[in-house]
């Protein structure tokens, strides 16, 4: 693999129904696109590394997961404590993949194919386990509560350590995962092999 070209996922982070209640949702999910130039599989590896995504350090990645996540949450008041009786998720996936600019010969095109099939299920794998944080942050927000916190401040400084720590096991989640993926005979490893070599 070229030096300075690498595949990871950026992710970007975290704000309703009562007596508890657990809501009904679904995430939107897009994919986008950027352009590479190049008419065989080792140009295209090398316009990835000029063109994917930016990930810090000089680095680019072949290709790149975030998401927009927001909460509509309702706090009530019950005696002298508060409970979360809802909390509403709204999460946007988007998925960044690579996309020749110009038709590809067709030995080359065949090669492609194959790529960005393999790229895009790894994806789909970050975009599900972005899903499972979600759900996971609803199961631990959704009847929360906070004893002597009748104007329900105690339970939001308490959610968001809850939260951080969700958002810090799915972070890390993500990273062993492509670890393992672009490991000496790694799925992505051997994608990227595969199509510098037209095989």
């Amino acid at each position: 693999m070229k030096a300075g070209v690498r595949f990871c996922v950026l992710t970007v982070c975290f704000a309703s129904l009562p007596m508890v209640a657990h809501a009904q949702w679904q995430a939107v999910e897009k994919v986008k696109t950027y352009a590479i130039a190049g008419k065989s599989g080792a140009d295209l590896y090398e316009s990835i590394g000029e063109k994917g995504p930016e990930v810090g350090g000089g680095a680019r990645a072949i290709a790149h997961t975030g998401f927009k996540l927001t909460w509509t949450r309702k706090y009530e008041p019950q005696g002298d404590s508060c409970v979360l009786v809802s909390a509403q998720p709204k999460l946007t996936i988007t998925y960044t993949l690579p996309k020749p600019a110009e038709q590809l010969p067709v030995s080359t095109k065949r090669s492609w194919e194959m790529f960005i099939a393999g790229v895009h299920r790894h994806e789909l794998v970050h975009g599900e386990m972005i899903k499972d944080m979600v759900k996971e942050i609803e199961t631990v927000s959704v009847g929360l509560s906070a004893a002597d916190d009748p104007e329900c401040q105690k339970i939001r400084s308490d959610l968001t350590k809850r939260l951080s720590e969700i958002s810090d096991r799915q972070r890390q989640r993500a990273r062993d995962f492509d670890k393992t993926e672009l490991s000496d005979g790694g799925n992505l490893q051997q994608l990227v092999l595969k199509l510098v070599r037209e095989q």
